[in-house]
């Protein structure tokens, strides 16, 4: 079993960055992909990004291709979000999971593991 703590979150005006990360315990690190979602008001969870075991393959939804990056450190046991050029719509909670999936799914039901969340408050 693995427990995950998320970081980072704040409020940042359009435009702006922010970094999340996602400090695991547990189990060793590197036997789990993880993922990272968020829960906008009045929405469904969805998925933003993912990455396999040793980060050779990583998945973005259509939303965040090309503004976000997903990375991990295997000795750190942290999974990371650097978020750039961020919009209104990117405001929500956002979660990471972990799972023994190795390549990295994409799917919410493939999570086993999910951290409390954190919040990031995109002004316009």
């Amino acid at each position: 079993q693995v427990q995950l703590v998320e970081s980072g979150g704040g409020l940042v005006q359009a435009g702006g960055s922010l970094r999340l990360s996602c400090a695991a315990s547990g189990r060793t690190f590197s036997d789990y992909s993880m993922g990272w979602f968020r829960l906008a008001p009045g929405k469904e969870r969805d998925f933003v990004a993912s990455i396999s075991r040793f980060g050779a393959n990583t998945n973005y939804a259509d939303s965040v291709k090309g503004r976000f990056t997903i990375s991990r450190d295997n000795a750190k046991n942290t999974v990371y979000l650097q978020m750039n050029s961020l919009k209104p719509e990117d405001t929500a909670v956002y979660y990471c999971a972990a799972t023994v999936t190795g390549w990295g799914p994409v799917r919410m039901d493939e999570y086993a593991y999910w951290g409390q969340g954190t919040q990031v408050t995109v002004s316009s």
